[in-house]
């Protein structure tokens, strides 16, 4: 069974970094597409940034400049490099990856990880 686990997030002070990471793990054949969403509540989830199977980055522009995605296939994981952080990134950040399992390609999340800013 497909497993993703995220790790990295915390309490940071406006203008501060972060990391996050997420591991994929269980049997995997192959990873395609890796992604963070973030959402805080009421909201609906959103994409803030995404890495295609051959290194491709997008980004939502509000984190464009501040925020670096990068994976690394031989560890099934992708990162999220968070810089000058604002209030307003304060979500919940869930990693997504579309994984080959058993011959079939499904979406998987993380449990999610709590990335607060505030002074």
């Amino acid at each position: 069974q497909v497993h993703l686990v995220e790790s990295g997030g915390g309490l940071v002070q406006p203008g501060g970094s972060l990391r996050l990471s997420c591991a994929a793990s269980g049997g995997i054949d192959s990873i395609y597409a890796m992604a963070w969403y973030r959402q805080t509540p009421g909201k609906q989830r959103e994409l803030a940034a995404s890495i295609s199977t051959v290194g491709t980055p997008n980004y939502k522009n509000s984190v464009k400049g501040r925020f670096t995605i990068s994976r690394d296939n031989a560890k099934n994981t992708v990162y999220l490099q968070m810089n000058s952080l604002k209030s307003e990134d304060t979500a919940v950040y869930y990693c997504n990856m579309y994984i080959t399992y058993r011959g079939q390609v499904n979406g998987y999340w993380g449990q999610g990880t709590q990335v607060t800013v505030s002074s």
